[in-house]
């Protein structure tokens, strides 16, 4: 089998509520312009090829994708590409979008939205997708102040039917806390990865002991975060690497997807043949020694 018939069931897959999503699956961060991600300066994406990786992942099996209203440039919006390239949606695709945030039209970041802000937000998401409710919403938090009034506000919206499941972003153990006192959590999503926050480890399992899934972003990135991964590489990421016959990223991805039966992937790329290896990294199984090499990475830090 090569890698270009693997599809994102070889991942195996997860619920979120009651919505059952492959273990891969597409972030849509980087579409809507070429570059680091949120860069004023950077050229518009090419919305041909945007729309391309949209439906290629979808044929190869990629039915969760994430985004979110604040993912624009100044001529695209991940939003709108998604609702060209896919709609009418797919009866399985599972689209998990984040509040929260906000930019103004000119790309600047806002104050994050008060409760009363926030269905604004997600009237703008549904809008910009075509739908008439949201499968996941997200808390987009920042800091550690209590987040109880905010997703009480989101609660309510799901209550009145314009969102199926919460979630939550950017978050500590006890946001997650005070989240399910107030409604059912289905997913937490937060920066980790191959040597890339090892303090969130004890976390990912308290995640997997709630059934809740953990799904990381800047799985490949890391520390390059918006930017992307630094073109530089771990010498113990590029032997095991070369033992499979893929590419560092592939590995930083089964990694991540070895940490537990609920943590899901959502790398994203405007690059058709970086989706197809993406996917496949779906299907890599690390051995115990690849995993006696690399997680000694992840502990000491990238």
């Amino acid at each position: 089998m090569t890698s270009r018939t693997i599809t994102a069931g070889a991942s195996g897959t997860w619920k979120l509520g009651d919505l059952e999503v492959n273990r891969i699956g597409f972030g849509a961060m980087r579409l809507p312009q070429n570059g680091a991600a949120f860069d004023p300066g950077a050229a518009p994406g090419d919305r041909g090829r945007a729309i391309g990786v949209l439906r290629r992942a979808v044929e190869l099996g990629v039915n969760h994708i994430d985004t979110a209203a604040f993912y624009f440039s100044p001529l695209r919006s991940a939003n709108e590409l998604i609702n060209q390239a896919l709609a009418p949606y797919p009866q399985d695709l599972v689209i998990t979008t984040k509040i929260g945030p906000g930019r103004s039209p000119s790309g600047q970041w806002l104050p994050h939205a008060t409760p009363e802000q926030l269905r604004g937000q997600v009237e703008e998401n549904l809008r910009q997708l075509g739908r008439d409710h949201l499968d996941v919403v997200n808390l987009r938090i920042v800091g550690t102040d209590s987040i109880a009034e905010r997703f009480g506000a989101l609660a309510d919206l799901r209550e009145a039917g314009l969102i199926r499941h919460l979630g939550l972003s950017n978050v500590q153990p006890e946001h997650l806390a005070e989240a399910r006192a107030i409604a059912p959590v289905v997913c937490v999503q937060n920066p980790y990865g191959l040597g890339a926050r090892p303090e969130q480890d004890a976390f990912l399992r308290t995640c997997g002991e709630q059934g809740v899934a953990f799904v990381p972003f800047y799985s490949i990135a890391g520390a390059g975060r918006e930017a992307g991964a630094s073109g530089a590489e771990r010498a113990e990421v590029l032997a095991v690497a070369r033992a499979h016959g893929v590419g560092p990223a592939e590995i930083r991805l089964a990694w991540t997807l070895h940490r537990g039966a609920h943590v899901l992937a959502i790398p994203g790329t405007g690059n058709p043949d970086h989706l197809t290896a993406n996917v496949a990294a779906g299907a890599l199984r690390l051995s115990a020694e690849d995993l006696a090499v690399l997680d000694p990475v992840h502990s000491g830090g990238a």
